[in-house]
């Protein structure tokens, strides 16, 4: 198990999840297999979000898996339902993950779903980063933002990461993070 990490992401809906797991995959294939997807999709056919309600609500409902690989590791991405009512497909998902990423949009900040399973990953102990997505969203606050996510991790009781998280800045739509 030593080349294999399950990395769960969590978020609320719409804050871009499965959009920066389909960039993710997109750039982790080969190009020629790059070209190939491009000619079949376009950016806004979501690989991950592959049924039907899904696509048309433009919601996460099942939770799915996809691997890229990265210095010799596979990296298992589970895609999270960013719902509450769908609690017993996060909490399956969060008892197979290794760690979460937590995706949190640049200009909302985190909101009810986020803390929902947020909550429930510290609980299990699990390492979060965390993902300012949508970095260049007009009117984005990435500064509120990540205090706002830092006094989430305090009222959860998440004391041990509240201040040392890493935090990455993203826009999944333009597939490019640092």
């Amino acid at each position: 198990m030593n080349g294999i990490r399950n990395i769960a992401i969590i978020a609320h809906v719409d804050h871009g999840k499965t959009t920066l797991v389909d960039a993710l995959l997109r750039q982790s294939l080969p190009a020629g297999r790059q070209e190939k997807l491009n000619k079949e999709f376009t950016y806004q056919d979501l690989i991950m979000d592959n049924n039907d309600i899904e696509r048309e609500r433009g919601i996460t409902i099942f939770s799915k898996n996809a691997a890229v690989y990265y210095e010799g590791i596979k990296i298992n991405i589970i895609d999270t339902p960013g719902h509450a009512d769908f609690g017993g497909e996060v909490e399956r998902v969060l008892n197979m993950a290794d760690g979460c990423l937590l995706l949190v949009d640049a200009k909302e900040g985190p909101m009810p779903q986020t803390r929902f399973v947020l909550k429930k990953a510290l609980a299990m102990g699990h390492k979060i980063i965390v993902v300012i997505n949508k970095i260049d969203k007009e009117g984005a606050r990435p500064n509120f933002v990540l205090e706002a996510t830092m006094e989430l991790f305090l009222e959860l009781g998440g004391y041990d990461q509240s201040l040392s998280f890493p935090v990455i800045y993203a826009s999944g739509r333009e597939g490019k993070a640092g």
